[in-house]
């Protein structure tokens, strides 16, 4: 077998069970990785130089098609109501066939990090078929030094074979793809798509299972830092503005997507960043936009036009169109992934109902009940069938990949809130003035003004309301922003439908928390909207 590149020769492919193989690539760098990946046709580059790959029928993750094997180690650790169990003599048969598939192939080794906190890094070696999910992966964890890749030993291994059909028979998995987790011995396998997100969101996953027991809180969340050292940390799921809020060019930005907050404070999991760009614009995300013309970063499904310029207002293939890249390639990015405890935490959400306010003050035991709610919404036409708003509920935002119970999660974050003072605030980066299809998105211009001021401390002088159906506090006016906003009744023109739709709404926050409340006390119980208030 033929191997090039930096590698720690003492620790090698064996760690991975591979054998057989053709060649091997160990820890290449950007332009051969490119320059490999367009030579045996997996992408084409941009008129800017990025490189350009579609992911085929997975343009998104496949969580239906993950397992955890359940062991004696995690028969009582994980949440199995959120986690498909696998038989262990499942997973070898999906191991042994994973190492009989590889044999012959030429394939890329990373070895990685994801954590910027040493004490809590964890080492990943991930083994991949193709040369841009290895380019994707060096993007999003953390790059070693070449002193550190010669001693290198994974804590964890990921094999992602998009070529491999699993058997649902014989692997004890629901269709041909498959993302399978052993958190005991550490391997993730992969295969059956060629959405290289599973890659990224495996590592979350393993730091989700293995931090909570160290005291240290995993969290699905961007992060930045101010100029006076105030760390600010961003809840959100998919869509709400996570990535967008944080990339401030007055902030030091921390990450877009993963950290842990630890001991000595908060750390990025990763090393780089991975924006969805649908619609992107040069004007309203000047950040993110620049990094879409630098060699290096990966675009996914996303359209060039005739002269290979994206177009990123084309979603044909998926709205789900993404950059990945890594984070010195944001102007203001930290170099070292820390941050001191947070002084603000922003819980965001993409209302489509159009009944939160632009912005709301939540208590610790608000901002757990909000945040194991999780919730945000979809809007009509973005999925099959939806054709009004539709309430979503992740827990913790980030069910899945939570392997255990979400109150674990909760009542971290509540200890910590407390202990370092945090101050916290639910933020609805969705519709005001009526419902999506009736109502507009709320101004981005009017959110970042409200966002400097919670962040700089000024907000919490204001004057502040309670709102009658969520009864947090939302403040009645703040320089710079329009007053109508920050009271959604008044933006409606039928004062009575907003009632009904905040009714409704209200009514599936409770319903949704219905499965926490034997896991919480009651002042967290409390926080849950009063329906006999909301329907007055």
């Amino acid at each position: 077998m033929e191997q090039t590149g930096l590698r720690n020769a003492a620790c090698g492919i064996e760690t991975t069970g591979l054998r057989d193989l053709a060649s091997l690539r160990w820890n290449l760098g950007e332009a051969e990785l490119v320059e490999t990946a367009i030579r045996r046709g997996e992408g084409r580059l941009t008129a800017h130089g990025a490189l350009v790959v579609t992911t085929g029928q997975h343009t998104g993750r496949s969580p239906r098609d993950k397992f955890v094997v359940r062991d004696a180690a995690t028969e009582d650790r994980i949440w199995w109501d959120n986690n498909k169990p696998m038989a262990p003599d499942a997973f070898e048969r999906l191991y042994d066939d994973f190492k009989a598939h590889a044999a012959g192939r030429d394939l890329f080794v990373q070895d990685l990090v994801g954590g910027a906190d040493a004490d809590n890094a964890l080492k990943a070696r991930v083994v991949t078929e193709f040369a841009w999910h290895s380019l994707f992966i060096r993007n999003l964890l953390i790059r070693p030094s070449e002193a550190e890749l010669e001693g290198f030993v994974p804590d964890l291994t990921i094999i992602d074979l998009p070529s491999f059909k699993a058997d649902p028979e014989r692997h004890g998995c629901r269709s041909e793809t498959v993302i399978a987790c052993d958190f005991t011995r550490g391997i993730v396998l992969i295969g059956g798509t060629t959405y290289a997100g599973e890659m990224k969101k495996s590592v979350f996953t393993v730091l989700n299972d293995r931090l909570p027991s160290r005291g240290v809180m995993p969290m699905h969340c961007s992060a930045n830092i101010g100029a006076d050292g105030d760390t600010a940390v961003f809840f959100g799921l998919s869509g709400t503005g996570k990535t967008t809020l944080s990339a401030d060019p007055n902030r030091t930005l921390i990450g877009d997507d993963e950290h842990g907050w630890g001991e000595d404070g908060v750390f990025n999991f990763e090393g780089g960043c991975y924006a969805k760009t649908i619609r992107l614009s040069a004007e309203a995300e000047p950040e993110i936009f620049a990094t879409t013309r630098m060699f290096g970063t990966v675009l996914e499904n996303v359209i060039l036009d005739e002269k290979r310029v994206p177009d990123f207002d084309d979603g044909r293939l998926t709205e789900n169109t993404r950059a990945a890249y890594p984070l010195h390639f944001i102007p203001n990015a930290s170099a070292t992934g820390l941050g001191q405890h947070p002084k603000n935490i922003i819980m965001l959400t993409a209302d489509a109902f159009g009944v939160m306010p632009p912005i709301a003050k939540l208590t610790p035991a608000e901002a757990m009940y909000h945040f194991l709610s999780g919730y945000t919404a979809k809007v009509a036409g973005t999925e099959k069938g939806v054709t009004e708003p539709e309430a979503t509920f992740s827990t913790c935002f980030g069910a899945p990949f939570m392997p255990r119970h979400p109150s674990e999660y909760g009542n971290l974050l509540r200890d910590l809130i407390a202990r370092h003072e945090v101050d916290c605030w639910l933020v609805s980066t969705g519709w005001t003035g009526g419902a999506y299809g009736t109502g507009k998105r709320m101004p981005i211009k009017a959110t970042r003004a409200l966002l400097a001021a919670a962040l700089d401390g000024s907000l919490k002088a204001a004057e502040f309301r309670t709102d009658p159906h969520f009864g947090f506090q939302v403040p009645v006016a703040v320089p710079g922003v329009d007053a109508a906003i920050l009271d959604p009744r008044s933006t409606w023109a039928d004062g009575a439908a907003y009632d009904a739709q905040a009714r409704k709404l209200a009514g599936m926050f409770r319903a949704n928390f219905e499965k926490f409340e034997a896991h919480v006390d009651e002042s967290v119980l409390g926080a849950s909207p009063t329906l006999a208030l909301a329907a007055e």
